[in-house]
């Protein structure tokens, strides 16, 4: 029993603690950098930056930005030459058609 009450105290210690911490952050998406301010009940504020991405990072940043670009080029590449071909084929299959029933007659 006498641990089930520390327990419930020591919850309920930290989740107020938790509430009287308001905390705000901006984070720079073109350059990775984010900044984060913590305010507190007491009044006392506290600032976390962090820097941009480390060129390495960056590579690898560009890198899968680049891969997502080629990507649908690709794609967009692929589905007009599926397009021209079906266009194709339609129009090869309708001249066969014709040439048939020309024959025919």
């Amino acid at each position: 029993m006498k641990k089930i009450v520390m327990l419930l105290a020591a919850v309920a210690f930290s989740t107020a603690a938790f509430a009287q911490e308001v905390k705000t952050t901006v984070r720079d998406d073109e350059t990775g950098a984010k900044t984060t301010v913590t305010e507190r009940d007491n009044g006392t504020v506290k600032v976390e930056s962090r820097t941009g991405r480390t060129e390495a990072g960056q590579v690898a940043y560009d890198t899968k930005r680049g891969t997502k670009r080629v990507a649908r080029k690709t794609g967009n590449a692929v589905e007009k030459g599926a397009k021209k071909t079906g266009r194709a084929v339609k129009r090869g299959a309708k001249a066969v058609k014709n040439k048939a029933e020309d024959v025919v007659d």
